[in-house]
């Protein structure tokens, strides 16, 4: 997954902690793709004067709702509990260092938001293929082997945005080296438990 350009891999055996306990992952899984297509709604929100990245979000806000579909559907249909949501440590740190880095303007704040957006989209799509290659549930690994795709697609849409959307003068590529690294950091403290970022 080099194009994630990720500093710090998950440890395959997260998988094999994951799998002990499928029902609790499930439920975070989903949530996880209720609060994505969330964020991409306040993006448009946010953001309704651009045209192209209103399209763009509507697109991705509607897959991750059908993604959501799906792992709910999974649930059910494994007579597994869906559990209520609980806090993404993973996400909180992310938040505060993009609230933290941005400028106060309008514009900067979006392109902290896209940022965010890419980093998240990024180790989920990570996380998604160290379970698609080491679970040996059959019908999970084939199931996250598609998602792991469909997340890689949307980390490209947003970081592709943040590099159309800048202002002149502003770094991305510098930016973006910088989110890498304190994931990296942020990262350290999870991959321990059943959740997809913890």
């Amino acid at each position: 997954m080099s194009i994630l350009r990720l500093q710090l891999p998950t440890d395959p055996r997260w998988a094999n902690k994951v799998e002990e306990n499928l029902e609790d992952i499930l439920s975070d899984h989903a949530w996880c793709e209720q609060k994505a297509a969330t964020n991409a709604i306040m993006l448009i929100i946010n953001n309704a004067e651009k045209e192209d990245l209103v399209t763009a979000m509507t697109e991705i806000s509607i897959e991750e709702m059908q993604h959501f579909q799906m792992v709910h559907d999974i649930i059910k249909e494994r007579g597994y509990e869906f559990q209520r949501d609980r806090k993404d440590d993973y996400v909180n740190d992310l938040m505060k260092y993009c609230k933290l880095s941005s400028d106060g303007s309008r514009e900067g704040g979006l392109i902290e938001r896209l940022l965010f957006a890419a980093m998240i989209e990024a180790r989920s799509c990570e996380r998604f293929k160290v379970l698609s290659d080491n679970i040996q549930d059959e019908e999970l690994a084939v199931f996250y082997r598609e998602l792991m795709i469909s997340e890689a697609n949307h980390y490209t849409s947003f970081l592709q945005f943040a590099h159309e959307l800048a202002e002149e003068g502003y770094d991305v590529k510098k930016r973006w080296e910088e989110w890498l690294e304190f994931e990296a950091k942020v990262i350290e403290s999870y991959g321990k438990s059943e959740t997809i970022h913890g």
